[in-house]
């Protein structure tokens, strides 16, 4: 059998084993060692051209530029975010909510929000603040699965992560929309008020024309992970600010304290949630603390 080579993409990454979905199925590849060198860690999500000759394993030997990439868990080139949040146990917390979406619009991936467990609370007020910035949300009821066919509708045909707490309803999630898949489902921590881990690594699944990757769920604290925007390109990361940049009176306005800012004055006139600003403000103070810590560990 002569040299042939094929493409795909990436659903799985395990130690040095590299499952590539193709057009006849799935292999299990390494990668070339040059990508080591070059400091490029193959990853779920990743279009990557496949070498494979008679009693040899599939090697990966190209890897196609990426439309995105984020580090922790590592998933490339991503169409969209879903944000699962709970509606009740843990509560809906707006500040990881807003730090999840700035880190994902920075790097060009669609953030959508969906609300599980809605059949203990309703989260409307929730609901609400994101549909006026523009987002899309999506409810869904873990017992009856209620909700799903719009989110299956919406993910048909993109490359979709299910990011959230641990025991926000992930795992319901992907139940739900892969009846038979029996995802484990985590108990919330009494204790410490989230829930267990119950997803060990990113993973993709293929779903009608496009695949859904579920990704292992984290604590409050863990949200950096994802990515840190300083603080100067946050007001980038709000889209309800974008209509407001370069209005203001100071050209390098980071829309806090300055006078003549438009961004604060849309806030006074109820145009910006007051939420989401308050999110902005501490993200900003966040930011600005770990640059600090950087600067002096250079």
């Amino acid at each position: 059998m002569k040299n042939v080579k094929t493409e795909g993409i990436i659903t799985k990454a395990v130690g040095g084993n590299y499952y590539v979905a193709v057009a006849d199925g799935v292999l299990c590849c390494n990668a070339r060692g040059v990508f080591r060198k070059e400091k490029i860690s193959p990853c779920a999500g990743d279009n990557v051209v496949v070498s494979i000759e008679e009693n040899a394993v599939p090697l990966i030997v190209e890897i196609k530029e990426r439309k995105n990439h984020i580090i922790r868990p590592p998933l490339a080139n991503l169409d969209c975010a879903l944000l699962v949040t709970s509606a009740v146990d843990p509560v809906p917390n707006t500040l990881v909510t807003d730090k999840l979406i700035s880190i994902f619009e920075s790097k060009h991936i669609e953030p959508v929000i969906v609300i599980t467990k809605q059949d203990l609370r309703e989260c409307e007020d929730f609901a609400g603040i994101y549909r006026k910035c523009g987002f899309k949300v999506f409810y869904m009821d873990n017992s009856t699965g209620n909700g799903i066919d719009a989110i299956r509708s919406y993910i048909s045909g993109k490359l979709s992560a299910l990011i959230g707490n641990s025991g926000v309803g992930k795992s319901s999630l992907m139940n739900h929309l892969f009846p038979g898949l029996e995802r484990s489902t985590g108990d919330i921590s009494k204790k410490l008020g989230r829930g267990r881990h119950t997803t060990r690594q990113a993973e993709l699944f293929a779903i009608d024309g496009g695949y859904i990757a579920d990704t292992p769920g984290f604590s409050t604290v863990e949200v950096s992970r994802y990515g840190f925007i300083p603080k100067n390109e946050l007001q980038y990361s709000f889209r309800e600010f974008s209509e407001y940049l370069g209005k203001c009176r100071f050209r390098d306005c980071v829309h806090l304290k300055e006078s003549g800012c438009a961004v604060t004055e849309a806030l006074r006139e109820g145009k910006i949630n007051s939420s989401r600003y308050d999110s902005y403000v501490k993200m900003c103070e966040e930011a600005e603390r770990l640059n600090e810590w950087e600067f002096k560990n250079k």
